[in-house]
C-alpha cells in the first residue's frame, strides 16, 4: 500500500494495515521535518511530487523487498504541501516473521525512496530563503 497525501500521516493507522499473524515483527521508521540542515535554522519544508510515477516507483520499490527478503504486509506513506517542524513527512511500515528483515527492509525503503522517487523537497530557512534540495544533499 502506498500513500501520497496532504493531511497529516497517523503511523499507528499503516502499522493497524501491515499487521498479520504471520508477522513476529513490525518494523516502523518515522521521518520527520528538523529544525535544521547543514547548520542552518530551517522554518518549514513543502514537499511536491509527480505522483503517478512516485506511486509506481514506490511500489516497485516494495517488490523489490518482497524479493529480497521474507516480509509480510508493507505499506508506506510520504506527506506533501507544507510541512512545519515536527511533523511526520513519510511513514515506513513492514511486517515479518523476524525482525531483521523488517528493519532491513525499512531501511532499504527509505534509502530508494530518497533515491529514486520524484518527491521534491523545498526548504525554507529562519532568514526567509529557500531552496531545492535534492536527494544527493538530503543526508548533509
Amino acid at each position: 500500500m502506498v500513500t501520497l497525501t496532504t493531511e497529516p500521516l497517523d503511523p499507528r493507522a499503516l502499522e493497524v494495515l501491515v499487521d498479520d499473524p504471520t508477522c513476529g515483527a513490525l518494523g516502523t521508521f518515522l521521518g520527520k521535518v528538523r529544525n535544521h540542515h547543514r547548520g542552518r535554522p530551517v522554518d518549514h519544508l513543502e514537499y511536491e511530487a509527480f505522483e503517478p510515477m512516485a506511486v509506481e516507483r514506490i511500489e516497485a520499490i516494495l517488490e523489490e523487498c518482497a524479493a529480497r527478503w521474507e516480509l509480510g504486509p508493507m505499506a508506506v506513506a510520504h506527506r506533501l504541501g507544507r510541512l512545519e517542524i515536527g511533523d511526520v513527512a513519510v511513514v515506513v511500515c513492514v511486517g515479518s516473521a523476524h525482525r531483521d528483515a523488517a528493519l532491513a527492509a525499512c531501511g532499504y525503503i527509505m534509502d530508494r525512496i530518497k533515491d529514486d522517487v520524484p518527491i521534491f523537497k523545498h526548504e525554507t530557512w529562519a532568514d526567509g530563503t529557500s531552496e531545492w534540495v535534492g536527494p544527493e544533499e538530503a543526508e548533509a
